[in-house]
């Protein structure tokens, strides 16, 4: 996807906002900060997902979970309801932080309001950017996230989580959730979650 100068400087400040996050990942033996590995991989797999996705979908994927990391899960009660208005909260704040930056950018409201609209998810299987976007989001739990899970978790919960995700995803993101490359493991919950109720 080729890309506007206005649009890579956008890139540039999302980056390097995501780069003071304190918390780091390895991977293929470099070190990350995590939310700037998070970011590139949304741009990788929306790039391979939706390759004539557009601007506003590219930047709202950018930065998905900017600044993340100065919201702790930890500051929430440790239960659903703790975890659902963490949630609700992150988006908010997402959508914030994003705005700011692309304010500073010179983009004009219109594109700034329609990239909040895709970080608070709106309109989810009604709006054909937010869904694409909540693909995206899935495919790359699936594909980076979720082996860490399996790990350190029942079969029970994994099968719960993998559910809950399938019922988020488009039956164009399903399909691409089941090319990815996961371990024979991972398949095989994916398999067994779709047989056991996943939608």
């Amino acid at each position: 996807m080729a890309i506007s100068q206005k649009q890579s400087h956008a890139f540039q400040l999302f980056d390097a906002a995501n780069g003071k996050d304190p918390n780091i990942e390895i991977y293929k033996g470099e070190e990350f900060p995590k939310e700037l590995l998070y970011s590139l991989r949304m741009t990788d797999m929306l790039t391979r997902f939706a390759p004539n996705a557009s601007e506003v979908l590219q930047l709202a994927a950018r930065c998905q979970h900017i600044c993340r990391w100065e919201i702790p899960r930890e500051n929430y009660e440790m239960d659903r309801v703790g975890y659902l208005k963490w949630r609700e909260e992150l988006k908010k704040f997402h959508a914030q932080k994003a705005a700011k930056l692309l304010s500073r950018v010179g983009y004009d409201q219109d594109v700034i309001k329609e990239v909040e609209f895709l970080l608070l998810k709106k309109k989810l299987k009604k709006n054909a950017e937010t869904q694409t976007l909540e693909d995206v989001v899935c495919l790359v739990f699936l594909q980076y996230y979720f082996e860490p899970f399996i790990k350190k978790h029942s079969e029970e919960k994994l099968l719960d989580i993998l559910q809950k995700t399938w019922r988020k995803m488009s039956s164009q993101g399903q399909m691409a959730a089941l090319e990815l490359s996961i371990s024979g493991k991972g398949k095989e919950l994916i398999t067994k979650a779709i047989a056991d109720g996943a939608e």
